[in-house]
């Protein structure tokens, strides 16, 4: 039996309305609305070029303690709470670990990595690291995590201990089923809440920044054009109506 309950993913059209607007966009209107650090600290991207967006799948570490966790224990592969956070892995989905910041216990090696590949995963993040860097590496996943190491995810003091529970990762909290956006500036947390509101203020300032961005290129005072000046806004409604925002 799997262990960790299922998580409730959000409707598809919260998924794809973020999907385009990057995490440095995501972070700065999630801080306008009030929500200060919503981006994994210390947790870089290691496949450069890679932009994800879905829920997350939460795995909990915890410090090794004799009277709880003894490896012999482990010996049955199936009380491994690392391979059960894979098991409810569908397409498009985040697996998010709370590895403590661990530098020295690699998570997931390349057999775990193929396996969530093989279910449609869309990308893995780890406060901590990951194994077989050689082999992961052939599979391209997208991967955000502090580093790599040769040890196996138990070898030193941390241990897998629940699926599907609310964690921190990077010193944000993530619960099971929020959105994760992530890019090469790192990975950034959206509550199922406030998602709508974020894909509604994030493509204003998107639409904006894009004619902004051209204005500046020509030389155009700063001052004037970013942030984009209401003096300036008749100007840029002009040119929006020459350029009318593509559908998604």
């Amino acid at each position: 039996m799997t262990k960790g309950a299922e998580i409730t993913r959000p409707a598809k059209h919260l998924i794809e309305g973020l999907r385009g607007l990057g995490a440095a966009t995501i972070a700065g209107t999630l801080g306008h609305m009030g929500f200060k650090n919503p981006h994994m600290t210390g947790i870089l991207p290691q496949t450069h070029g890679k932009c994800i967006c879905g829920p997350a799948l939460t795995l909990q570490c915890l410090p090794q303690r004799p009277d709880l966790f003894s490896e012999g224990e482990y010996a049955d592969p199936e009380t491994q709470l690392h391979r059960h956070v894979l098991y409810h892995v569908q397409e498009g989905d985040v697996v998010v670990v709370d590895a403590r910041g661990d530098m020295r216990s690699g998570i997931f090696g390349d057999m775990m990595s193929t396996y969530f590949k093989g279910r449609g995963g869309a990308g893995i993040i780890i406060d901590g690291v990951m194994r077989d860097r050689p082999n992961v590496e052939k599979l391209d996943l997208a991967l955000w995590l502090k580093g790599w190491s040769p040890n196996y995810h138990v070898q030193t003091d941390i241990y897998p201990y629940a699926v599907n529970v609310t964690i921190a990762c990077g010193g944000v909290t993530v619960v099971p089923g929020d959105i994760i956006v992530a890019d090469d500036d790192g990975a950034v947390v959206v509550p199922v809440s406030m998602a709508e509101q974020v894909i509604a203020d994030g493509q204003k300032h998107a639409e904006w920044e894009e004619f902004s961005r051209i204005k500046l290129m020509e030389g155009a005072p700063l001052q004037r054009y970013y942030p984009l000046h209401p003096d300036a806004n008749d100007e840029y409604q002009a040119w929006r109506r020459l350029n009318p925002v593509k559908p998604g």
